[in-house]
């Protein structure tokens, strides 16, 4: 029987809009796109790597309870409110994933506050990161 679990971190948000900020179903584990609150201050930082920081922070946070970590992501989607910081906000990504590889969406929407300069949305795999894997590089 398919086991479903799901996780709050006590936002406010998770609540006004009643949804989970991890839903794992066997395996599969679905985090909601998260910003760059620091849930125990409420803080939002300025700076946006700042902010990057504190999402990955939160996402981290959040998996644990389920077994996973960072090394488990397998799909990444990427919102950056303005494109100008697309470049910097993907290295500091990249510093966060190198050897991980998840597929990656980068996009630059509206997002749903201006002080929101970066989220992030991860699906991962429990035990992905002790899978064995293959690369494949077509470009040689």
């Amino acid at each position: 029987m398919t086991k479903i679990v799901k996780v709050k971190t006590g936002s406010k948000f998770e609540e006004i809009a009643s949804y989970s900020r991890v839903v794992a179903v066997d395996n599969w584990i679905y985090v909601s796109n998260t910003a760059g609150r620091n849930p125990d201050t409420q803080e939002i930082p300025e700076d946006v790597i700042e902010q990057a920081e504190q999402v990955f922070n939160n996402i981290e946070r959040a998996l644990v309870p389920v077994g996973a970590s960072l090394k488990d992501v397998v799909v990444s989607r990427v919102f950056i409110q303005d494109p100008e910081d697309t470049a910097k906000v993907m290295e500091f990504i990249g510093t966060k994933f190198r050897g991980v590889d998840p597929v990656t969406t980068v996009t630059c929407p509206p997002l749903g506050s201006t002080v929101y300069k970066v989220e992030l949305e991860v699906t991962a795999y429990r035990g992905a990161s002790e899978a064995d894997v293959e690369t494949i590089n077509v470009s040689q």
